[in-house]
């Protein structure tokens, strides 16, 4: 026994001494030898059984890929056969808006033909519990996961009707869900138009023109995109979003890569593009995809670009199937928008977990765009307007975590309908301050005024989302989003 521990101790050592002693590279078939002379070793004298199958789905291959960065990763049989499923499937969920707030979730709209409107769902109600869990006792973050688990079998609703105070009892099955990647679309002035588009996916450029066409096609004078928190997707989809603004034979991209061959995507020769004015606006969870968009318009001065810095996810991934129904995904190539800058950020030594071994590709500063303006390299877009959320002070705070607005919404259009057009008049934002007295929330005349486009507009909001549906009243709440106004104002100047 002791002869054993004095063998391992004495091999431990000399690993050690030859790693510090910096030994020269060693090739690809010796350095599988010593892996092989580490396991046998390890077989041989461990305390206990040696479990292979983790020592190298978890350990080994996991290890070899944090040298490279953190987006490279290996797919167990249980993981990458989720991965297929996953590209296979299609969205299941129950045909609800809701308003999120820690330990709240209010419904907003309930979409026609769903189960949410089976089930007898309606704007204004509360969900208190869901399978057994409640809500008062989540932050908002937790109550985003229970929902998403939620949605992937029949689930157990505990529901307050306004204005009743019996408490409902609800089962609701998940149903495949067709949702369009343009969320919104419509004119935040006469002939300029705004689309919200999500993710780019199969579908998306598709939905991009037609809601174009629908806003006034050619004849737009002007469009804002909202690209903030879309984290990209299919890169085809980017590419033939971007030629509707580009002239023809413009480069979108490029990729590079050690062992991909260099392929530059340009403009098809036949193109027709908008020729209005365009600002798109973006922030630090716009990536990938939505960057290169934004950067091929920006390059090419087409665009303005309003927001904060984008995310910085400039990657191409493959995902290689290997033996045993495994997998791995792996980096093989960088996207470059026209000017020449990569948008993938630096990887910090956090990100890694052996230090920071991953060189960053902009090591030029001087990048210009068509007309010689510059821009930065480094990494993800950085706007040429800055724009930043709506600032949110104490008085602004308790009324968004009381969700003060929803309530009194769905109180005040109890046997009341209202139109497109609808505006609140001095006479109903009083009766609100009174009923928000009554519930402990008494701002001074001071906050009060101060706040009053913003109570104004927010009201008003959470009433048309309740009563016409979310798409109007996002139309109202754009009228305060700093964002969407600077974007606006780029594209009137």
């Amino acid at each position: 026994m002791h002869g054993v521990n004095r063998f391992i101790a004495t091999g431990l050592l000399a690993v050690a001494s030859a790693m510090s002693a910096d030994p020269p590279k060693a090739t690809d078939e010796q350095s599988m030898k010593r892996m092989v002379e580490a396991l046998r070793i390890m077989e041989t004298y461990s305390a206990e059984p040696i479990d292979t199958e983790p020592a190298f789905y978890a350990g080994a291959i996991p290890g070899l890929l944090r040298h490279l960065d953190p987006h490279s990763v290996f797919f167990d049989p249980g993981q990458y056969d989720q991965l297929k499923q996953m590209e296979t499937s299609t969205r299941k969920g129950f045909g609800t808006v809701v308003s999120i707030l820690p330990g709240r979730v209010m419904i907003l709209q309930t979409l026609p033909n769903t189960p949410s409107t089976k089930a007898g769902l309606m704007p204004g109600d509360e969900i208190l519990a869901v399978n057994n869990y409640r809500l008062d006792r989540l932050e908002g973050e937790q109550i985003i996961e229970l929902l998403n688990q939620s949605k992937q079998k029949p689930a157990r609703l505990v529901v307050r009707h306004p204005g009743n105070a019996k408490i409902a009892e609800l089962t609701l099955v998940p149903e495949e869900m067709q949702s369009s990647s343009v969320e919104r679309a419509f004119l935040l002035k006469p002939g300029i138009g705004y689309i919200r588009v999500a993710s780019f996916e199969e579908k998306t450029a598709a939905q991009v023109r037609e809601s174009i066409t629908k806003l006034g096609g050619y004849d737009l004078k002007g469009l804002v995109i909202d690209l903030r928190n879309n984290p990209g997707g299919l890169m085809t989809a980017a590419i033939q979003i971007s030629s509707y603004f580009l002239k023809s034979g413009q480069a979108v991209l490029s990729v590079h890569g050690r062992n991909v061959p260099e392929k530059i995507e340009r403009v098809p020769a036949d193109n027709k593009p908008y020729e209005f004015p365009v600002a798109i606006i973006v922030n630090g969870k716009t990536a990938s995809a939505s960057e290169i968009v934004s950067g091929a318009l920006q390059d090419h001065d087409r665009a303005t670009i309003v927001g904060e810095p984008s995310f910085g996810k400039g990657l191409v991934q493959s995902v290689f199937p290997l033996s045993e129904g495994t997998g791995l995904a792996l980096t093989t190539a960088l996207y470059y928008i026209p000017s020449g800058r990569s948008i993938q950020k630096a990887f910090k030594a956090s990100d890694f977990a052996l230090g920071d071994t991953a060189a960053h590709p902009n090591e030029r500063t001087d990048f210009k765009t068509d007309s010689g303006r510059p821009v930065p390299g480094g990494g993800g877009i950085v706007p040429d307007i800055p724009a930043f959320p709506l600032e949110m002070d104490r008085f602004r705070n308790v009324m968004e975590a009381t969700g003060s607005f929803t309530e009194y919404a769905a109180e005040f259009l109890r046997g009341r309908k209202i139109d497109t057009g609808f505006e609140l008049t001095p006479e109903i934002l009083d009766q609100f301050r009174a009923w928000l007295s009554e519930r402990q929330i008494q701002p001074s005349l001071l906050e009060w005024s101060r706040n009053s486009e913003y109570l104004n507009t927010r009201l008003l909001c959470e009433i048309y989302n309740l009563g016409l549906g979310v798409e109007k009243g996002d139309e109202i709440e754009a009228r305060i989003d700093p964002p969407i106004q600077r974007a606006l104002q780029s594209i009137l100047k």
